[in-house]
């Protein structure tokens, strides 16, 4: 095995007091059967379908079997997951007003297929109705394969959130230079510069990101530190003590901190981890509120991030933060319309 600091550093691995399996070199694995469940039912119950046949809708989860993990090796995310799955349904005829009952069946949902190649059987029980069951097989087929494609986009990142733990910087070695912004985010150069040594003596980097938001700054920072806010945008249950030393956790745990400082409608400070981070290690994140107009620009500032979480950290706060803020802010615009 080549010394630390010689080689190509993908392929070493770095010898620590306190044993960590770094970077996770080591097949690593955690268990996604029991959030998947949660997730499962959280996305598929109660999806709407309607068109001109009539209205249906998915009612309960009756009938799940199977399990679904994580692994990791050398760095790399590997998922394995297999489900059967069943879901009831109900709707109404749009012209008679008859109702009627159906199942909707998911034989195989797994990692072997895409979900557009998923088999989805949709059955109604006996009568007429044949309408709503057309509907379901057409638009509603096109509903669940949404869904689960949120689910599998929710394992990947949410679940996730963190798994691959920080590893030092070979001497000499510099980290990616400057990538190009996509969207309205826009990131610090990574250079050896920006390295802090925050905690456990890791190398860390600082994340910046802006954010335009269709919502005065009042109504925005208030989603930030409102508990029931909070857990309709993570889709959790979450803990917000919005106060000076107050705890926050969302994510079922996986995002956890403190708050620091708290100026209305302006500006939020945070201590903000990750569960899989080297313990007792925090990032320091600053938002910043600024009126634009009748919108609002959110700045982030995210400093203490350990360099091989970078990405996924970036993406947490894309993904589970801004993109669900903006379906939250338009379905209560639409609410009142």
């Amino acid at each position: 095995m080549a010394k630390w600091g010689q080689g190509d550093p993908r392929w070493i691995v770095e010898e620590r007091a306190d044993a960590t399996n770094v970077n996770n070199w080591h097949w690593t694995e955690r268990d996604a059967t029991s959030w998947s469940k949660r997730k499962l039912k959280e996305v598929l119950e109660g999806l709407v379908v309607e068109g001109e046949a009539g209205r249906c809708e998915i009612g309960d989860l009756k009938h799940v079997e199977g399990e679904a993990s994580c692994n990791s090796r050398k760095g790399k995310l590997i998922f394995f997951y297999e489900w059967n799955l069943r879901l009831s349904w109900k709707g109404t005829v749009k012209e008679s007003g008859e109702k009627h009952k159906g199942s909707v069946e998911i034989p195989n949902l797994s990692e072997e297929n895409e979900v557009d190649d998923t088999e989805i059987n949709v059955s109604k029980k006996k009568g007429e109705g044949d309408v709503l069951k057309d509907l379901m097989r057409t638009e509603g087929t096109t509903k669940v394969r949404e869904a689960l494609r949120d689910y599998l986009k929710a394992l990947k990142t949410e679940f996730t959130l963190g798994m691959i733990l920080p590893t030092k910087a070979p001497v000499g070695q510099e980290l990616p230079t400057e990538q190009k912004p996509s969207g309205d985010t826009v990131q610090d150069s990574v250079s050896p510069q920006s390295l802090d040594t925050v905690g456990v003596k890791i190398p860390t980097v600082r994340i910046l990101m802006r954010e335009m938001f269709n919502s005065p700054a009042d109504e925005l920072y208030s989603i930030f530190t409102t508990k029931e806010l909070v857990q309709k945008f993570s889709k959790c249950p979450a803990v917000i003590e919005a106060e000076k030393g107050g705890k926050l956790q969302m994510f079922e745990g996986c995002v956890s901190g403190e708050y620091t400082e708290l100026v209305p409608s302006q500006r939020i400070v945070l201590k903000w981890r990750c569960r899989s981070w080297p313990d007792e290690h925090y990032a320091t994140v600053a938002l910043t509120f600024q009126d634009v107009g009748a919108q609002t620009e959110l700045q982030l500032e995210c400093k203490g991030v350990p360099v091989s979480a970078e990405e996924s950290t970036r993406q947490c706060w894309k993904k589970q933060y801004f993109e669900e803020i903006h379906l939250l802010l338009q379905q209560s615009q639409d609410s009142m319309e």
